[in-house]
């Protein structure tokens, strides 16, 4: 690399969630099928699954920007994709009362053991983290995803791909229903 040329932005697209718990599988899905797709250089799609807080040890390589690929129930109808720009570092907090358990945590509580790994170690968090998530129809035990999930899924892997190629395409403070 040239003295000159900057180096390439690396981001990180994570899929979590549980496959055995329907629609909570959505991430991992949606992460299984970005894994094919050609994206831009210094882009690593990864199924972190349920193993949390890899995820966060992972992002200790340092990456500029984090996308989160999972199920969001915010009271849409099932398949409804959204896009949400995470709180600034430091603004998380895991939940009250719940230990940190590596293979149960909630990407809050990701978020929230990154901040602290980062202050501890010197690394910058990710400057840019987005949440891109899919309404669930269910989330009770049992393999696969509902029929509206499912169909949400080429457009969630369009809608990534876009905010790789195009990360102005969210600005700070957005969240949008697609």
């Amino acid at each position: 690399m040239n003295a000159a040329t900057p180096p390439c932005p690396r981001a990180l697209v994570a899929g979590v969630g549980n496959i055995f718990l329907g629609d909570d599988g959505f991430g991992v899905e949606a992460a299984r099928l970005l894994a094919g797709q050609e994206l831009p250089p210094g882009v690593e799609v990864a199924d972190i699954g349920i193993r949390g807080v890899h995820l966060a040890y992972q992002l200790l390589d340092g990456y500029d920007t984090l996308v989160l690929l999972d199920a969001t129930a915010r009271g849409g109808r099932p398949g409804t994709l959204y896009v949400i720009d995470a709180a600034e570092p430091g603004s998380r907090r895991p939940p009250q009362d719940v230990p940190l358990d590596g293979h149960r945590m909630s990407p809050d509580a990701v978020l929230a053991l990154l901040d602290t790994l980062c202050a501890g170690i010197g690394t910058p968090p990710p400057r840019r983290t987005l949440v891109v998530g899919c309404e669930p129809a269910t989330v009770e035990e049992g393999i696969g995803l509902s029929p509206a999930v499912a169909a949400a899924l080429p457009e969630a892997v369009r809608l990534v791909a876009g905010l790789l190629r195009d990360p102005s395409t969210v600005k700070e403070g957005d969240e949008a229903a697609v």
